[in-house]
Protein backbone atom coordinates (compact mmCIF):
# COMPACT_ATOMS: atom_id res chain seq x y z
CA UNK A 1 0.00 0.00 0.00
CA UNK A 2 1.41 3.23 -1.01
CA UNK A 3 1.23 6.50 1.13
CA UNK A 4 0.05 10.05 0.21
CA UNK A 5 1.19 11.61 3.93
CA UNK A 6 4.27 13.16 2.24
CA UNK A 7 2.04 14.48 -0.46
CA UNK A 8 -0.59 16.22 1.97
CA UNK A 9 2.22 17.43 5.18
CA UNK A 10 5.59 18.37 3.28
CA UNK A 11 8.91 17.74 5.56
CA UNK A 12 8.91 20.89 7.67
CA UNK A 13 12.10 22.78 6.83
CA UNK A 14 14.98 23.16 8.70
CA UNK A 15 15.76 26.67 10.79
CA UNK A 16 18.16 27.57 7.91
CA UNK A 17 17.33 26.45 4.55
CA UNK A 18 20.18 25.61 2.03
CA UNK A 19 19.40 27.27 -1.09
CA UNK A 20 21.18 26.34 -4.26
CA UNK A 21 24.32 28.83 -5.26
CA UNK A 22 24.23 30.71 -1.93
CA UNK A 23 28.09 30.47 -0.55
CA UNK A 24 28.12 28.56 3.15
CA UNK A 25 28.42 30.47 6.54
CA UNK A 26 31.35 29.85 7.04
CA UNK A 27 32.60 31.93 3.93
CA UNK A 28 30.13 34.72 4.17
CA UNK A 29 31.35 35.18 8.03
CA UNK A 30 35.28 35.46 6.73
CA UNK A 31 34.17 37.72 4.67
CA UNK A 32 32.67 39.98 6.94
CA UNK A 33 35.40 39.68 9.73
CA UNK A 34 38.01 40.37 6.52
CA UNK A 35 36.52 43.11 4.51
CA UNK A 36 37.80 46.16 4.04
CA UNK A 37 34.62 48.17 2.93
CA UNK A 38 32.52 46.32 5.46
CA UNK A 39 34.90 47.43 8.38
CA UNK A 40 35.47 50.42 7.66
CA UNK A 41 31.67 51.44 7.30
CA UNK A 42 31.04 49.87 10.45
CA UNK A 43 33.59 51.42 12.08
CA UNK A 44 32.67 54.76 10.69
CA UNK A 45 28.94 54.83 11.42
CA UNK A 46 29.98 54.09 15.07
CA UNK A 47 32.45 56.58 15.47
CA UNK A 48 29.96 59.00 13.60
CA UNK A 49 27.14 57.98 16.20
CA UNK A 50 29.35 59.21 18.76
CA UNK A 51 30.75 62.55 17.85
CA UNK A 52 26.86 63.21 16.77
CA UNK A 53 25.99 62.65 20.44
CA UNK A 54 28.69 64.58 21.92
CA UNK A 55 27.34 67.44 19.34
CA UNK A 56 23.74 66.94 19.81
CA UNK A 57 23.79 69.77 22.40
CA UNK A 58 24.33 72.48 20.18
CA UNK A 59 21.94 70.87 17.23
CA UNK A 60 25.00 70.09 15.33
CA UNK A 61 26.04 66.84 13.28
CA UNK A 62 29.58 65.55 12.85
CA UNK A 63 29.75 66.22 9.09
CA UNK A 64 28.50 69.86 9.53
CA UNK A 65 30.85 70.25 12.20
CA UNK A 66 33.36 69.45 9.30
CA UNK A 67 31.92 71.49 7.02
CA UNK A 68 32.53 74.52 9.33
CA UNK A 69 35.95 73.66 10.02
CA UNK A 70 36.88 73.36 6.27
CA UNK A 71 35.26 76.34 5.72
CA UNK A 72 36.83 78.33 8.62
CA UNK A 73 40.17 77.59 7.14
CA UNK A 74 38.78 78.92 3.39
CA UNK A 75 41.11 76.46 1.47
CA UNK A 76 38.05 76.35 -0.59
CA UNK A 77 35.53 78.13 -1.96
CA UNK A 78 33.14 76.21 -4.13
CA UNK A 79 30.59 73.31 -3.33
CA UNK A 80 32.87 70.80 -5.42
CA UNK A 81 36.06 71.35 -4.09
CA UNK A 82 34.04 71.13 -0.35
CA UNK A 83 32.91 68.45 -1.63
CA UNK A 84 36.36 66.47 -2.48
CA UNK A 85 38.34 67.61 0.04
CA UNK A 86 35.63 66.03 2.75
CA UNK A 87 35.02 63.27 1.09
CA UNK A 88 31.26 64.03 0.70
CA UNK A 89 28.95 63.13 -2.61
CA UNK A 90 27.67 66.71 -4.04
CA UNK A 91 23.97 65.85 -3.04
CA UNK A 92 25.13 65.41 0.67
CA UNK A 93 26.69 68.57 0.68
CA UNK A 94 24.06 70.43 -1.00
CA UNK A 95 21.60 69.34 1.43
CA UNK A 96 24.14 70.00 4.61
CA UNK A 97 24.48 73.44 3.19
CA UNK A 98 20.94 73.98 2.91
CA UNK A 99 19.98 73.41 6.53
CA UNK A 100 23.22 74.98 7.68
CA UNK A 101 22.35 78.11 5.42
CA UNK A 102 18.54 77.96 7.10
CA UNK A 103 20.47 78.15 10.60
CA UNK A 104 22.56 80.91 9.88
CA UNK A 105 25.92 79.28 9.88
CA UNK A 106 26.60 79.14 6.42
CA UNK A 107 25.89 82.22 3.72
CA UNK A 108 26.26 80.75 -0.04
CA UNK A 109 26.42 83.51 -3.10
CA UNK A 110 26.74 82.64 -6.14
CA UNK A 111 29.93 83.16 -8.98
CA UNK A 112 30.35 82.32 -12.56
CA UNK A 113 27.77 80.34 -14.35
CA UNK A 114 26.52 78.17 -11.72
CA UNK A 115 28.85 78.02 -9.54
CA UNK A 116 28.27 78.17 -5.58
CA UNK A 117 30.02 79.87 -3.01
CA UNK A 118 29.97 78.83 0.36
CA UNK A 119 30.93 80.72 3.52
CA UNK A 120 31.17 80.89 6.76
CA UNK A 121 29.08 83.97 9.01
CA UNK A 122 29.54 84.78 11.99
CA UNK A 123 26.91 82.83 13.74
CA UNK A 124 28.97 79.92 11.96
CA UNK A 125 32.11 80.61 13.65
CA UNK A 126 30.63 80.95 16.97
CA UNK A 127 29.36 77.86 16.98
CA UNK A 128 32.18 75.98 15.33
CA UNK A 129 34.30 77.96 18.30
CA UNK A 130 31.15 76.20 21.08
CA UNK A 131 31.38 72.51 19.22
CA UNK A 132 35.70 72.39 19.16
CA UNK A 133 36.34 71.92 22.96
CA UNK A 134 33.38 68.87 22.65
CA UNK A 135 34.85 67.63 19.68
CA UNK A 136 38.41 67.50 21.21
CA UNK A 137 36.61 65.81 24.02
CA UNK A 138 35.73 62.86 22.78
CA UNK A 139 38.86 63.00 20.31
CA UNK A 140 40.74 62.58 23.24
CA UNK A 141 38.29 59.57 24.86
CA UNK A 142 38.95 57.77 21.44
CA UNK A 143 42.49 57.43 20.97
CA UNK A 144 42.99 56.75 25.10
CA UNK A 145 40.44 53.99 24.70
CA UNK A 146 42.03 52.50 21.65
CA UNK A 147 46.07 53.87 22.29
CA UNK A 148 48.02 56.57 20.45
CA UNK A 149 49.72 53.81 18.43
CA UNK A 150 47.36 52.03 17.48
CA UNK A 151 45.10 55.50 16.36
CA UNK A 152 48.27 56.20 13.92
CA UNK A 153 49.07 52.95 12.47
CA UNK A 154 44.82 53.19 12.07
CA UNK A 155 44.52 56.88 10.40
CA UNK A 156 48.32 55.85 8.16
CA UNK A 157 46.17 52.28 7.15
CA UNK A 158 42.76 54.15 6.04
CA UNK A 159 44.63 57.46 4.44
CA UNK A 160 46.62 54.40 2.48
CA UNK A 161 43.43 52.98 1.53
CA UNK A 162 42.44 55.97 0.16
CA UNK A 163 45.20 56.89 -1.68
CA UNK A 164 45.26 53.37 -3.44
CA UNK A 165 41.47 53.91 -4.66
CA UNK A 166 42.01 57.71 -5.80
CA UNK A 167 45.15 56.51 -7.44
CA UNK A 168 43.19 53.51 -9.24
CA UNK A 169 45.44 50.69 -8.03
CA UNK A 170 42.22 49.17 -7.24
CA UNK A 171 38.10 50.16 -6.84
CA UNK A 172 38.47 50.79 -10.88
Amino acid sequence: MTTVTSQIHPPIPSATPVIAGVPDEATVTRIARSCICYQTRMTAHAVTRAYNRVLAPLGLEVTQFNILAALAVAKTNSVTALSEALALDRTTMTRNLKRLGLAGLVSVSTGQGRAVRPALTQEGAALLSAAIPLWEAEHVKMEEAVGADVWGRTRDGLRAIRRSVKDGRCGA
